[in-house]
């Protein structure tokens, strides 16, 4: 048996429930890196050039977080992850593309990196091949690898229906992989919305002054996963939203196909795979499922990010829909960001009464 860490940063809030089935299916055990602290973002910002991202620099920190830890680190080196009639030109970040190399060459001493190449514009066939290659490496029979895939084809799609369903990552991931999924329960928690934790507190916004918990006040937050659901990160914005009684609606909130039918509405696609699925998302929320505001979180010294949150900005403006960007990086604090936000939902809530009267 061996062990296998998964470090907590990137595609970990969209594909781990998947990951973890297959490895565990296949008899090793998954190892997680710490939730994002400092002192993780410190070490990855020492290892990784000065001009990258923050999520790039807190995934470093959580590779080093795993070192000498374990057996393995499993980082995929993700190229498209829709298939070609979709989205022909489509693919991921170039530093996505080159992160094992960009490990190899930062940090020292790195335990062994696990490199699975993900092309799924190759057909449909791809996924299960990419896979059924990593059981081989690990010693497992065909037998084993078709169990595991299938086992960890199912968590992941539970996982994606619980999102749907407004459950956030980190409570849709605690059900799925706790084996406490039961698809009976769904209905109940569809009618308690798409809040990010499924409850709305009965307290109202508190100090922003917005709606009561029987009629809240709703957003859309977009953005790159790995900043909306990283609470270090976005240095606590969902759970402040939660803690105001905001229901909190994300782009992950919504299906392939309600992404895909957004599409058209563009003269021309986002390049990126992550940016098409924020602009979507977005642009749904404005038109076909309307919120009363949109915050866009978005990460500094990413180009096409810069791109994506004009985009939006033009669009919010065009349909008179109040909209703010929140840009992160290392120095981001905390108290900034709540008054911001809660000026934002200050401003929503003089909205809604002006409406109303």
């Amino acid at each position: 048996m061996a062990t296998i860490g998964i470090p907590r940063a990137l595609a970990y809030y969209i594909y781990f429930p998947f990951w973890k089935t297959y490895f565990e299916e296949l008899g090793h055990e998954v190892i997680e890196s710490s939730p994002t602290t400092r002192d993780i973002l410190d070490k990855g910002i020492k290892d990784t050039v000065s001009d990258a991202c923050i999520p790039i620099k807190v995934f470093h920190g959580h590779v080093e977080d795993l070192k000498n830890k374990v057996d393995y680190i499993f980082v995929p080196r993700l190229v498209s992850m829709r298939k070609f009639g979709d989205f022909g030109t489509e693919t991921m970040c170039p530093k996505f593309l080159g992160l094992p190399d960009m490990l190899a060459a930062s940090i020292n001493d790195l335990s062994p990196v696990m490199e699975a190449r993900l092309d799924l514009k190759k057909g449909k066939s791809e996924l299960f091949k990419v896979y059924s290659e990593l059981g081989k490496r690990l010693g497992a029979d065909f037998l084993l690898i078709c169990r595991a895939f299938r086992r960890a084809s199912k968590i992941q799609k539970d996982y994606e229906q619980l999102l749907q369903r407004g459950i956030m990552p980190d409570m849709a991931m605690q059900e799925v992989l706790a084996g406490s999924y039961k698809k009976a329960a769904l209905a109940g928690r569809e009618r308690e919305g798409a809040n990010q934790q499924a409850r709305i507190p009965k307290s109202g916004l508190g100090q922003a002054g917005s709606p009561s918990g029987d009629n809240p006040c709703s957003l859309a937050v977009v953005g790159y996963p790995y900043a909306i659901y990283d609470p270090y990160i976005n240095v606590g914005l969902i759970s402040a939203l939660d803690q105001a009684g905001v229901r909190v609606y994300t782009q992950d909130m919504l299906s392939h196909r309600q992404l895909k039918s957004q599409a058209f509405k563009l003269d021309k696609d986002m390049f990126w795979y992550f940016s098409n699925r924020v602009v979507q998302g977005a642009l749904y929320y404005m038109d076909v499922k309307p919120v009363e505001g949109m915050i866009h979180i978005t990460a500094f010294a990413c180009g096409p990010d810069s791109i994506v949150d004009k985009f939006l900005e033009i669009e919010a403006k065009r349909r008179g829909l109040p909209y703010m960007a929140i840009m992160i990086d290392e120095h981001t604090g905390e108290a900034g960001m709540q008054t911001r936000m809660e000026a934002f939902l200050d401003m929503l809530e003089y909205r809604r009464k002006k409406r109303e009267s």
